[in-house]
């Protein structure tokens, strides 16, 4: 056969974008499939199991409408487009997440869905819960909060608050972003499986959750109202209000749903109640609203039978795989924890190996400094023992010159009170002297006077005695050359020899006047002379004491 032949046989095949909350992916399609296999590769691709949950979607003409399982793909009134783009979305919702979503692919896939649906406000909630469900969305992107990792402005760049939250409260994006940060700390410990889990288990609970709503009329000209079909039945709204419903029809209460063209009837089971009419502006919408009850019934009747083999075989590997989880995550909690431990460790023995470091270094500095101070200190030791001998010869030099002084200071004193005994003696001297003159000049003057008389009376005797003579010897008037002394031992008596005599006695006394005042005079020579002396030592004390008292 040749090549050409087989190119022929290859069948035609047509590109198909599937796009999913996070990613897209682009299948080569035989013209044949029908929707099923189209959808059936999209779930292989995932790894997906739960299949009955989702659904391919597309837009046609401004309505959202599912492909057909049963029907071509091609034959379907599809997007004329290459590649023909579907969104693989959840199509069913389950009543309770926590049981029915058995798989984590499923869980993940459930969890950007409904988070989109409540950023772009398809789903009401309250700014309250808004932040929390935030905080779990962070806790399953990021992990574990770390403030040295997680610094302020991490968040700038993600989308976690509906813009209606955002325009209601007039907040700063860092005052949000720490809302949120409060919340997502309270979370470490919880891996991203059950941050998405809890994000779910809280979403759950909101009003308008899992509701698919359209637009209907009690009447063929009014579309007054909204009929929401989701996992718990069917519910009826007024225009305005989509969290409370007028009215609802629990799967378990009705007992059949009709379709005819425009109009859609509702039987409740109990056939006393009231049978429920209500139109459509479309016969696709008409159709698309009957589509979606069935297969929400089909669930709601399945979860209260007895789980399937396939179920509880996924139910088992889902508990199996849940305690293998909890176990790797406990493992990895633990190693995590070691982990940290370790790290805080190995930065306290980094911290104490810098403080080591600080430490050795500035001991290394200390001990320079101690060297240099080291010697510095023995120059100055050297000095001060230089020093020191100094001011021991200068306290040496003082100390002879101190023993200099008081032995000079005691001979000063010595000499003082030496001096001052030859100045007292030299007192008494002069005193003596004083009234030695005064005694000599009293006798002196006595002498005089006794001399003055002893005089007055030789004259007055020579006279007497010449007048004797010139009375008795006339003629040696005429003969002065005589003497009557020459023969005196002839010629005088008694009288003229007493006359010899005192004569003799005024002489002597005279001689003893004059050695006396001789021997003043010298006395006073003598005492003038030891008088200059004194004054001379008593300068020369005096000079030694003002030179004393400067050295002191």
């Amino acid at each position: 056969m040749s090549i050409r032949g087989l190119k022929k046989k290859q069948p035609k095949t047509f590109k198909v974008r599937v796009i999913t909350v996070d990613a897209e992916m682009e299948f080569s399609c035989e013209m044949k499939w029908k929707g099923k296999d189209l959808f059936d590769l999209v779930c292989r691709a995932l790894g997906l199991r739960e299949t009955w949950f989702f659904g391919l979607q597309y837009t046609i003409k401004g309505m959202c409408t599912w492909l057909k399982m049963d029907k071509k793909v091609l034959d379907q009134e599809i997007p004329k487009e290459d590649p023909i783009s579907f969104h693989f979305l959840a199509k069913f919702y389950p009543e309770k997440v926590e049981e029915e979503l058995l798989q984590e692919i499923t869980q993940h896939l459930f969890f950007l869905q409904v988070k989109k649906q409540i950023l772009d406000e398809e789903i009401y909630c309250s700014p309250e819960a808004t932040v929390l469900l935030a905080s779990y969305a962070v806790q399953a992107k990021y992990g574990d909060y770390d403030p040295n990792f997680h610094e302020p402005g991490f968040l700038a760049h993600d989308e976690l608050l509906p813009k209606r939250v955002l325009r209601q409260y007039q907040l700063t994006a860092e005052m949000w972003e720490e809302k949120i940060t409060a919340w997502y700390a309270e979370h470490r410990g919880i891996a991203r499986d059950e941050a998405e889990m809890n994000y779910l288990k809280i979403a759950q609970d909101l009003e308008m959750y899992g509701v698919n709503y359209f637009p209907i009329a009690q009447n063929k000209n009014h579309t007054d109202l909204l009929l929401g079909v989701d996992a718990k039945g069917i519910h009826i709204y007024s225009i305005n209000n989509r969290f409370s419903p007028n009215k609802s029809f629990e799967w378990s209460s009705i007992r059949n749903i009709s379709c005819s063209e425009k109009e859609l009837t509702i039987k409740p089971l109990d056939k006393k109640a009231e049978v429920f009419k209500f139109f459509s502006s479309q016969l696709k919408v008409n159709k698309l609203i009957f589509q979606l009850c069935i297969g929400n019934h089909d669930l709601f009747m399945r979860r209260r039978k007895v789980d399937s083999i396939e179920i509880q075989q996924m139910k088992a590997q889902a508990r199996e795989e849940k305690a293998r989880k909890k176990m790797e995550n406990q493992r990895l909690a633990r190693e995590k924890q070691l982990r940290e431990e370790a790290e805080r460790a190995k930065e306290e023995l980094e911290r104490r190996l810098f403080q080591l470091e600080d430490e050795a270094r500035q001991a290394n500095e200390a001990l320079l400094r101690s060297q240099e101070a080291a010697e510095l200190l023995a120059e100055k030791a050297q000095i001060a023992e230089e020093e020191a001998k100094l001011l021991a010869q200068n306290a040496a030099e003082a100390e002879q010159e101190r023993q200099r002084l008081e032995i000079t200071a005691l001979k000063s004193k010595e000499e003082k009170r030496l001096m001052e005994q030859k100045m007292r003696e030299a007192e008494l001297i002069a005193v003596k002297l004083v009234k030695e003159s005064d005694r000599r000049a009293k006798e002196a003057e006595h002498l005089k006077q006794d001399l003055h008389e002893a005089r007055e009376a030789e004259r007055k005797a020579k006279q007497k005695l010449f007048d004797i003579t010139r009375l008795n010897y006339p003629h040696m008037a005429k003969y002065p050359q005589y003497s009557p002394g020459d023969s005196r031992d002839a010629n005088f008596d008694k009288g003229s020899i007493k006359l010899d005599l005192k004569d003799i006695d005024l002489k002597r006394l005279s001689f003893e006047i004059e050695r006396e005042r001789l021997d003043y005079l010298e006395n006073s020579r003598k005492f003038e002379d030891r008088l200059k002396e004194l004054k001379s030592e008593i300068h020369a004390l005096k000079l030694e004491e003002k030179q004393a008292g400067l050295y002191n």
